[in-house]
């Protein structure tokens, strides 16, 4: 794929003509488990890597390479890979990198899941955990010269959309060795581009934007060969392989990606501006807006500012309660990045596995709303807000 290509091509062309066969316009599923060869010669080579081809699915297979190759295009990465679950995708990197000894620095407010693998899983080995203020950058950059082996920023963060600047902290890790890892699943690579800013391994949970309709699971990593191919032989084995069918399904929601990224850039920065005019809102969570805390470094890091933002109410979870089961246009449901609007409170979505103490550690009220806007008629969502806001 032609690096000069715009995002928008590369989304629909990548990956898509290396293995249609019979002249098929998008890559078929390949639902088989093992792919045979006639000369034993030739088999072994693709066994040991020497030569390209397919030995047995939960390796790889060509629906999932060409999803793996529209992603390392899209994110400009050397390599690619896939795996069954966003949490996959985290975890099997982390652990493919760290061992007893070894120490990785993050931030306060990365999704509850990774969260949990940081408090409770990585220490359980051994490994060092220091996480940071999310947006004390002097903190950061001070604990990373301490000593640091692997440094794994989200921005921005779910579900508080802070912002950490990518190339400031990137370059302060490769000064005492460290890998660099950035969730970049709410951006997108049409809003964000981790690698040129510094960054080694970019990682998605695929299920959200780069799918958008909510109907597949799947986790995607890119970034340097050398790393892709560390994380994909602890996968081979530890066996987080993403299968044919949502490898497919995500590919061909990745061909509408641009479409659908760029309608809900707009709406949400037009959402977003009418909620912080609202007096029953506290506060707005978006880096698009000029009051945000880290705008400055968003405009300079970001093409787009996204669809996700969170907002609070000016009280309690008990108005929470009232506004939620009112909006008539967003399901409430514990994902993010669908063509149809979704909503909820972190306790029951990105930080259900934190409890409220742990919670307000983190700077997350129990009146926040995380709210993902989909690609429905901007002024429709705005008067749906309005009525459900209306009854507190």
């Amino acid at each position: 794929m032609e690096k000069h290509l715009r995002k928008s091509t590369q989304a629909v062309w990548a990956g898509e003509d290396q293995f249609n066969a019979y002249g098929a316009a998008t890559t078929p599923i390949f639902n088989s488990v093992a792919f045979s060869y006639k000369d034993l010669d030739h088999w072994q080579d693709v066994a040991l890597g020497k030569a390209e081809g397919f030995i047995y699915s939960r390796n790889t297979n060509p629906t999932v390479r060409a999803l793996e190759e529209k992603i390392r295009v899209l994110e400009g990465g050397e390599a690619a890979i896939a795996f069954a679950t966003g949490m996959a995708a985290i975890s099997n990197t982390l652990f493919s990198f760290l061992h007893p000894g070894r120490k990785v620095i993050s931030i306060k407010d990365s999704y509850g899941g990774t969260s949990k693998i940081f408090l409770d899983f990585l220490p359980q080995y051994g490994i060092d955990v220091e996480l940071c203020d999310t947006t004390d950058h002097e903190q950061l950059e001070a604990a990373i010269a301490r000593g640091c082996d692997l440094l794994y920023l989200e921005t921005p963060t779910n579900p508080t959309l802070k912002v950490v600047d990518i190339a400031r902290l990137a370059s302060a890790a490769h000064a005492v060795g460290a890998i660099v890892v950035v969730d970049n699943t709410f951006a997108t690579p049409i809003n964000q581009s981790p690698l040129t800013l510094g960054a080694d391994l970019v990682v998605h949970s695929a299920t959200k934007f780069l799918c958008g309709h909510s109907d597949a699971m799947g986790g995607l990593l890119t970034g340097k060969a050398a790393l892709i191919q560390k994380v994909y032989q602890f996968r081979e084995i530890n066996g987080a392989s993403l299968q044919a069918d949502p490898a497919y399904m995500i590919a061909r929601g990745m061909k509408t990606l641009e479409l659908r990224i760029e309608r809900q850039n707009a709406s949400a920065m037009q959402i977003a501006l009418w909620l912080e005019a609202h007096p029953k809102v506290k506060q707005v969570f978006y880096p698009g807006l000029a009051s945000h805390p880290g705008h400055r470094v968003a405009s300079l890091q970001m093409r787009g500012f996204g669809g996700m933002m969170s907002f609070s109410l000016d009280g309690g979870f008990d108005k929470v309660q009232k506004v939620l089961p009112a909006l008539k246009l967003t399901h409430l449901a514990a994902s993010l990045g669908s063509v149809s609007t979704l909503a909820g409170p972190p306790r029951t979505t990105s930080h259900v596995e934190l409890t409220e103490e742990q919670r307000a550690l983190l700077g997350i009220p129990e009146s926040l709303i995380r709210y993902s806007v989909g690609i429905e008629n901007v002024e429709d969502l705005i008067a749906d807000l309005d009525q459900a806001l209306a009854l507190i």
